[in-house]
């Protein structure tokens, strides 16, 4: 979506060979990290500047270093703690003027009319090839844990589908 709208994006994978994945759905520069060892090297492709927008949906592993790598005024968009909990911040602990914000979808999405035009926007990309649904595994929603295993592992790759 990001590229969509004409934004560089920085990819961050936790392991080489999810690289050329990133690459191939659009990121532009790719670090591959675990932890919070990508800060430095976010830092040198933004000039020492940092980005605009962090999206973060691992939590305890990633949350204080996706703070770090923010510009003045940039904004942290937390969407879960997919592989670990999130520590307490105090608000004096924010850096930077930034922003941070945990989003549900009803703060985004009210109405039924407002689902129809993002889905009819999202569907768009898609057909136009703006937009790549990559779909990394299909699972019985009876294996649902073993899903969730696998995503903490960090094994998997685009998205997984439990299947009723």
């Amino acid at each position: 979506m990001i590229k969509a709208r004409g934004g560089i994006v920085i990819g961050l994978v936790s392991r080489p060979e999810k690289a050329e994945i990133a690459t191939a759905v659009g990121a532009d520069h790719v670090v591959v990290s675990t932890g919070d060892a990508f800060v430095g090297a976010v830092q040198e492709l933004t000039g020492g500047e940092g980005v605009h927008a962090v999206f973060d949906g691992a939590g305890g592993p990633t949350f204080s270093a996706s703070l770090q790598v923010l510009r003045t005024h940039g904004t942290m968009v937390f969407y879960g703690p997919l592989i670990g909990d999130v520590p307490t911040i105090a608000m004096n602990e924010i850096p930077r003027s930034t922003r941070l914000t945990y989003g549900t979808l009803p703060d985004h999405v009210r109405t039924h009319e407002e689902l129809a035009a993002h889905a009819a926007e999202l569907f768009a990309l898609v057909e136009r090839g703006e937009l790549v649904v990559r779909i990394g595994g299909r699972y019985p929603l009876a294996e649902a844990a073993r899903a969730h295993a696998d995503i903490e592992s960090r094994t998997t790759t685009g998205k997984l589908l439990l299947i009723p």
